[in-house]
Formats: C-alpha cells, sequence, structure tokens
C-alpha cells in the first residue's frame, strides 16, 4: 500500500511539474538593436583626441570656468558672491554650448544625520541649477543629484576638511 501510495505522489509531483514548465513562444522577440548609432550623446565631445581637449568637453569645462566647485557654510546652501562668480563663468560657458548637458552634485560634511546631508546636499544642488537658470541657461539642460556625506573630497574630520565636502561640483554629462 505505501508504494501505490508513493507512485501516487510522485505521479502527481511529475504532472504539476509538467504543467509548470516553460513553454517556448511561438515567436521569438527580435535580436538586440546596436544602440550606439542611436545614443543621445552621439556626437557630443567625449574628450581629449590626440592629447588635444575638445571643445565642449569636461577637460574644455574645466579650463574654462574658474571652478567646477561651489563652496558654501555650514548648514547653508545661499548663493554667496564667490559662488556667484564661479557660476557666472559656468553660465557663460555654458551659453557658449547650448547642447550640453551638466549635472550639479550636492555635498555635505560628515556631520548630521545621513537624512539631513542628504537633503542639504539637495538644497546646495538646486540653488546652483537655480543660479545658472536665471543667468539664462535652460533649467532642462540640468539635473541635480545629493550624495549627502557620502563623498567627500577632503577626508578628516576638522574644520579645513568639513569647509572642502560642504559643496556643489557641476559635471558635464557624456564629456
Amino acid at each position: 500500500m505505501a508504494t501505490t501510495t508513493t507512485r501516487l505522489i510522485i505521479l502527481a509531483a511529475l504532472v504539476a511539474t509538467a504543467g509548470c514548465a516553460k513553454k517556448r513562444p511561438d515567436v521569438l522577440p527580435p535580436a538586440p538593436v546596436d544602440t550606439t548609432q542611436t545614443d543621445p550623446n552621439a556626437g557630443q565631445p567625449t574628450g581629449p583626441v590626440g592629447g588635444e581637449i575638445v571643445p565642449g568637453s569636461q577637460q574644455d569645462f574645466l579650463r574654462s570656468v574658474s571652478s567646477d566647485t561651489v563652496l558654501f557654510g555650514l548648514d547653508m546652501y545661499d548663493i554667496d558672491p564667490q559662488a556667484r562668480a564661479i557660476l557666472d563663468t559656468q553660465a557663460q560657458w555654458l551659453q557658449g554650448y547650448p547642447n550640453v548637458r551638466i549635472t550639479i552634485e550636492g555635498h555635505a560634511d560628515e556631520r548630521g544625520t545621513r537624512e539631513y546631508n542628504l537633503a542639504l546636499g539637495d538644497r546646495r544642488a538646486n540653488a546652483a541649477k537655480n543660479y545658472l537658470a536665471a543667468r539664462g541657461v535652460n533649467a532642462g539642460r540640468i539635473t541635480t543629484i545629493s550624495y549627502g556625506k557620502e563623498r567627500p573630497a577632503a577626508l578628516g574630520s576638522d574644520e579645513a576638511s568639513w569647509a572642502q565636502n560642504r559643496r556643489a561640483v557641476t559635471v558635464t554629462v557624456g564629456g
């Protein structure tokens, strides 16, 4: 009797697993498409070619602006006169390259909670974005991201290190 019961259990398991087997579709999906030619950044400058700096690239941006980094005071996200001067050079460069997109990264020092620093980094990045937009840069070209205290520029638990970490950094996309 145990063998009959065992056989019935095995037969039921086989029927159940056969019903779950994945069946081959009648029509196969198309092969992957090569998207290297449809890249939205195709034709965008990407960097040095043969040692030359390509106009519109990240290297050109760094060479042309006074800085890619705006610093902030403790728990602050306002654009001070020094930050204005830096962002003015960035706005001028960006107006010369209307197809270049940028990302502004917001950062904070290590003090405070992770959540607080992410929110503060976001406010810093958006303050820089809003300033550039007010200077005529299309806001649709600018994305922002906050890294909070996760990507320090300077390691150390002192005021000099913290001052370097309270920042917004402008990076060209694809460059």
